[in-house]
């Protein structure tokens, strides 16, 4: 197969995708525990558990980004090393 991306897209949304993964990961946690930091201002949404379920759909987009990202990169180290069978 032939990348659909750049190798410089492809790293780039790779460590783009793991930073949000985990940013998202602490913040759905926090909400989802209802910590007082996160809901417990008169501005801050009420439903903690609700807000966390709306972070882990986005957990999941960027996992998908992550690994559709990461396969576009695999496809580029192995195109640089001369094809799926290497000659060597």
């Amino acid at each position: 197969m032939k990348p659909v991306v750049s190798a410089l897209n492809a790293w780039s949304c790779v460590v783009i995708s793991v930073f949000a993964i985990v940013i998202l990961s602490v913040l759905g946690s926090l909400f989802g525990s209802n910590n007082h930091s996160f809901t417990g201002s008169e501005g801050s949404p009420e439903d903690g558990p609700a807000v966390a379920a709306s972070i882990y759909v986005a957990v999941i987009v960027y996992a998908g980004f992550f690994v559709f990202c990461g396969f576009q990169a695999y496809l580029h180290l192995r195109d640089s090393r001369g094809g799926a069978i290497s000659l060597r």
